[in-house]
């Protein structure tokens, strides 16, 4: 069985999902562990909730990994627990794993955005800060704008509370004439890259491509059963 968790990173394009795979919400405390126990053979971790909700634990991916599940991470809270589980067996995903993974990137707040529920798809409502910096890299490199006017932008953008931020607040406040504002904007609404999008996309692909079944390798680290980790399971 092939479980995937995902939320806004992958809102619209749901149906690019594996066949067969069973698609769950943005994972919380304990979701990877009762995946596992009800027969997961491979996980793929994208969103994952934080704050009000107790994040996933690091340990249940190293259970997974021990009971042989091939884990998964991309574009959120995956990249960032395939950054830091990378040595225990768990594979990264896109150029967003690749950045926490080299540390290039070191704030988990770099992925974070506002949402709406599950009865609005996961529709975001702000713009992470990935996404920002993808975008005007990408028109640094197509020579559309400055390197002043990106650098301008990305500490704007980094100053402002993840849920409030978005293209126009990032705009309106950072130091750059209305002209530039008028322009850049234009730019946006052309150019903008989705890198969490894209990300998530490549981890559907290598879930997809991955055999359904669990590793009959063991891995070179033994799991400790503790008691605290045991409270999962009650």
């Amino acid at each position: 069985m092939k479980v995937i968790f995902i939320g806004p990173s992958l809102h619209g394009a749901e149906a690019r999902a594996p066949a067969g795979a069973a698609l769950r919400p943005p994972a919380a405390k304990g979701d990877l562990y009762r995946a596992v126990e009800e027969g997961a053979d491979v996980i793929g971790l994208v969103d994952g909730y934080f704050e009000a909700t107790a994040a996933v634990w690091h340990k249940e991916i190293l259970h997974a990994l021990s009971c042989g599940v091939r884990m998964f991470g991309a574009a959120s809270i995956g990249a960032l627990r395939a950054a830091e589980c990378a040595a225990f067996g768990m594979t990264g995903i896109g150029a967003i794993y690749e950045a926490y993974a080299n540390g290039q990137l070191e704030d988990d707040s770099e992925v974070a955005l506002l949402h709406a529920p599950k009865e609005l798809a996961y529709l975001p409502l702000s713009e992470p800060l990935v996404n920002v910096r993808a975008t005007l890299n990408h028109l640094l490199l197509a020579d559309l704008i400055a390197e002043h006017q990106s650098q301008a932008l990305i500490t704007t953008a980094s100053s402002i509370f993840y849920k409030e931020r978005t293209w126009r607040m990032i705009l309106a406040a950072a130091a750059l004439s209305p002209d530039e504002r008028m322009h850049i904007s234009g730019l946006v609404r052309t150019f903008r890259v989705d890198q969490k999008m894209i990300d998530a996309v490549a981890l559907l692909k290598a879930v997809e491509l991955e055999a359904d079944a669990r590793s009959k390798q063991s891995p070179a680290w033994d799991f400790s059963h503790t008691s605290y980790f045991q409270t999962l399971a009650t």
